[in-house]
């Protein structure tokens, strides 16, 4: 019998465009969690971002411009945290 894993826990935050980068700059920084996914306010995922244990600076400035691509696109948007 495989061994259960527990369910990650979800946190969301809506925000306007202009807060996008700012608030997924925070949450990268507090290191808890695993995946951030940008839905828009339909609630279609615009974008998932994994974050693992080695993906800091350099590996997540391409994830980054993305983010401030869509910030620039939409007006509302909600931010999913998928945390450790």
């Amino acid at each position: 019998m495989p061994a259960s894993r527990p369910n990650p826990r979800t946190e969301e935050f809506k925000v306007n465009g202009e807060e996008l980068i700012k608030k997924v700059k925070e949450l990268i920084a507090a290191g808890n969690a695993r995946r951030i996914i940008i839905k828009s306010e339909a609630g279609d995922t615009i974008v998932e971002i994994p974050l693992t244990l080695g993906a800091v600076g350099a590996l997540l400035a391409p994830a980054l411009a993305a983010v401030g691509t869509i910030a620039a696109l939409v007006t509302k948007c909600t931010i999913v945290v998928v945390k450790k």
